[in-house]
This record gives C-alpha cells, sequence and structure tokens, in this order.
C-alpha cells in the first residue's frame, strides 16, 4: 500500500490500474468532465469529517467535488444546510458558492469504480489519503461514515480492525482518539427509493452530530 505524501492523490494518480484506466476513458469520451481524483472539501478547521464511499460517475467524478451533481449531493447538502454544517444554496456545481461550517467531506476512495464498487485492494491503496485527510483535521470531534465500506475504512485508518466496530445505521463508537463515529446508510437514490435510507432518518444522524458538537443552529 503506497504511503500518502500529500492530502490528495494527483490527478493522474496511477496506483489502481482499473480506476487509472476507467478515467482515462471517460476522459476521452468526457474531456470537459474533472476525470480525476477528488479532493477533500472543506477547510483544516472542521470538527466534522464525512466520509463517503467513492466519487459518482456523472457526480464528483464530472464536477471535482465530493457529493456534487448526483442525487446523493441533493439530501446530504440540504441536509448538512440545514444543521449549521454549510452555508449558501447547492446548485449542484462546485462553484455554486456554498461553503461547509467546520466540516469536511471526503470519499473512501477517491477515483470513481466501474459500477461504484471499488475492490478491497482499492480500498486500500487510497486509505493512505483517508489516514492524510484525518491528520488534516486537528480539531476533528466527529466522523459520519456513509455506508459500511466508509465505516469499515474509517476504523481501518484509525488502526483498529474492521470487525472491531460493527457498522449499523445509527450507531456511533469512540474512537481510540476519542473522536466519535457516527454511522449511517449511505445516501444513495437506491438506498431512498427503497425505503432503506428515509430522509428522515438521515436527518436523525446528524441531529445526533449537531448535539454531540454543540453546534445545532
Amino acid at each position: 500500500m503506497p504511503e500518502a505524501q500529500s492530502l490528495d492523490p494527483p490527478h493522474d494518480c496511477p496506483v489502481c490500474p482499473r480506476l487509472a484506466g476507467f478515467r482515462a476513458d471517460w476522459g476521452q469520451r468526457e474531456p470537459d468532465w474533472f476525470n480525476g481524483p477528488v479532493p477533500v472539501f472543506g477547510g483544516s478547521d472542521a470538527r466534522l469529517l464525512v466520509v463517503g464511499l467513492a466519487p459518482g460517475l456523472r457526480g464528483a467524478n464530472r464536477t471535482g467535488r465530493p457529493f456534487t451533481g448526483d442525487f446523493a449531493g441533493d439530501l446530504l447538502y440540504e441536509t448538512l444546510i440545514a444543521f449549521g454544517f454549510a452555508r449558501g444554496r447547492y446548485q449542484a456545481r462546485p462553484d455554486d458558492g456554498l461553503t461547509l461550517v467546520g466540516t469536511a467531506i471526503v470519499n473512501a476512495v477517491r477515483c470513481v469504480p466501474p459500477e461504484n464498487k471499488p475492490t478491497p485492494q482499492e480500498i486500500g491503496n487510497c486509505r493512505p489519503y483517508l489516514k492524510a485527510a484525518i491528520a488534516h483535521l486537528p480539531k476533528l470531534d466527529a466522523v459520519v461514515a456513509l455506508g459500511k465500506i466508509a465505516h469499515d475504512s474509517v476504523t481501518r485508518a484509525f488502526g483498529l480492525p474492521a470487525a472491531r466496530l460493527a457498522f449499523g445505521h445509527g450507531a456511533r463508537h469512540v474512537l481510540p482518539t476519542g473522536i466519535t463515529l457516527f454511522d449511517s446508510y449511505h445516501c444513495s437514490r437506491y438506498n431512498t427509493n427503497t425505503g432503506v435510507l428515509t430522509p428522515e432518518m438521515f436527518r436523525a444522524v446528524f441531529s445526533s452530530v449537531a448535539d454531540h458538537l454543540g453546534s445545532r443552529p
């Protein structure tokens, strides 16, 4: 597994050949898209880190900002704004002026994977960049993991076996550093359309986070 030398991978990161090839293919099809590892969104003063799975093909892979341009971003940013973790109006583009408030967002895997399914090796290859994102936040007090893959990657980034802390929607875990990990089902269109996750369930997680941080608007 490579060691991350910076907060974000280079735009032409070659570490995962399958993902690099997929990016290159879409770069030829859609040369105006971002088509690269999506960087962290948010400043180093964040007390909350939201960790997703990977960029969506026509979402962050197109726009270059996490959760921007697909359905998952609609629910995530609406919820962040409602609880004071973001300010402005989300318009599904990176120049919409939306800003995060004491919050940062990153994906466990920075590059778009085919069929939204990264391999275990690809997840592991990208974990040094997740560790770098965490280390970049000295005030970090809470992490929200969107889905089991994000949960497992966060757990391992903190030096724990993935099986040590069981994923469950609404669960919370205190990590060895004292940071609290909150679990949520991913806010994907599939999960919301099938009723696995409702907007009310999603808001309940962030309500708990807001109470934990003492930052409810």
